[in-house]
């Protein structure tokens, strides 16, 4: 986008929420605005009536942002100060939102709330939500990584399933491949960070140092586990395809093309409706693997989804937190489930939608039990998108994984310049107020 068009931009999306921030509801209730993205903008609007009608104080009203404009428009907002009173938010920018101060704490109004049980949820998805001891965000629907399988596959290669350690995995994987030397045994896009940064996690790579000042790649863990990712496709295991190098996923999948591929619970629809007929006993999910046997099971996956934010500048905090705690109920989240098929942040909505007694669904919940958010800084989609960078290098052979890392940590250090500069600036300070 030039930028005499990304100026013009702007000005239509400050214009736009001034406006939508200065509508007045005329039959006498509180009109509580809340901006939801992609399709679920679209579905939480049926849940409305039944809050209208417990609150006949309170009208929401429900802004669909397309997911690709979403971003972009609430940093718009926050510059215009014309922020809605509350909205749904991608767990990777709550610490972006927090650092900009842009959000309101949510700690203390959820430990009051009778809505919330944390014992009910998933620990790793509540910890994304968590920056420098505050909670910013309240869990409204969850996703994470598993493995999608060709049931036939396995059991014609006999493997070892499901894996319960890497080398189990590798084993499998092996096994597929010598069926057919025209097909791989896995599909990893080596323009993706979220696979090889998972194995990372699972390895206990810190991934960043010194409290998110620094890039911290370049170490044992980190190092081991991008030495086991590569090496599936030194080894033949998985093809060195990007994105855009597959050309048909489901298709591929259904010819064989590769028996595995790591991916999130939006693709529990799409196999059942793209796959052919013949093909629907022939495939399952399963949880991640440890990396080592007798490990934990399953293998940490990348905690990921969407919670429910209230705005540090919102006309009405009250009648947005009444919302947040409504489309946090159980019968809501299970509804929202019917209706766009994200899967819920309480365990008591999986019942209640039989999605636990689902085995598809199934290994969602098992690895869920296991899950970490990436590493909580503002910068982290920018080091995300080098570490993809770095990593395509070393599969690709253009460069070692000696020269990708420290390049990668020069990256990261260069993209967190001006995290240290304010924490350091911020430590000082309190030193100096200590000292007085």
């Amino acid at each position: 986008m030039s930028r005499s068009c990304r100026a013009r931009f702007v000005l239509a999306l400050l214009a736009a929420t001034c406006i939508s921030a200065c509508k007045r509801n005329d039959d006498g209730r509180t009109t509580v605005r809340f901006w939801a993205f992609g399709r679920e903008g679209e579905e939480v609007r049926a849940l409305v009536p039944e809050f209208e009608r417990r609150n006949p104080d309170l009208h929401v009203e429900v802004e669909q942002v397309p997911w690709i404009a979403a971003h972009e428009k609430i940093l718009t907002a926050y510059v215009g100060d014309a922020l809605p009173d509350a909205a749904q938010m991608g767990n990777t920018w709550i610490p972006e939102m927090a650092a900009l101060s842009a959000l309101a704490p949510l700690k203390a109004r959820i430990a009051r709330s009778k809505s919330f049980d944390r014992g009910d949820s998933f620990a790793g998805v509540w910890d994304s939500n968590e920056v420098g001891g505050e909670l910013w965000g309240a869990p409204w629907y969850v996703d994470t990584r598993v493995i999608y399988y060709r049931t036939d596959l396995i059991e014609e290669a006999h493997a070892p399933w499901p894996p319960k350690s890497w080398d189990e995995w590798r084993t499998a994987m092996e096994r597929v491949r010598a069926l057919s030397p025209d097909h791989f045994a896995i599909l990893l896009p080596i323009d993706e960070w979220a696979q090889v940064m998972t194995l990372g996690l699972q390895r206990g790579a810190p991934l960043l140092k010194d409290g998110g000042r620094r890039g911290h790649f370049d170490e044992p863990q980190f190092r081991a586990a991008l030495a086991f990712y590569t090496g599936l496709f030194r080894d033949g295991l998985a093809p060195p395809l990007d994105q855009s190098g597959v050309a048909n996923l489901f298709q591929q999948f259904a010819e064989g093309y590769f028996a595995m591929f790591i991916s999130g619970p939006w693709n529990l629809t799409e196999m059942e409706r793209r796959l052919p007929p013949e093909m629907q006993t022939r495939w399952a999910t399963a949880p991640m693997p440890p990396p080592e046997a007798g490990g934990e099971y399953p293998g940490t996956s990348l905690a990921g989804g969407a919670s429910l934010v209230v705005f540090r500048g919102a006309q009405q905090p009250e009648g947005a937190w009444r919302w947040i705690e409504y489309l946090s109920e159980p019968a809501q989240q299970a509804e929202f489930f019917r209706r766009a098929g994200d899967l819920p942040s309480r365990r008591s909505a999986w019942k209640v939608t039989g999605l636990a007694d689902d085995p598809r669904a199934a290994a969602f919940l098992t690895q869920l039990a296991q899950v970490s958010p990436a590493p909580k800084v503002p910068e982290w989609e920018q080091i995300g998108a080098r570490l993809a960078v770095a990593t395509e290098q070393v599969v690709r052979g253009a460069r070692t994984a000696d020269s990708a890392l420290a390049a990668l940590d020069a990256d990261a250090d260069r993209i967190l310049e001006k995290r240290r500069f304010l924490l350091d600036r911020a430590a000082r300070l309190r030193a100096t107020e200590r000292h007085r």
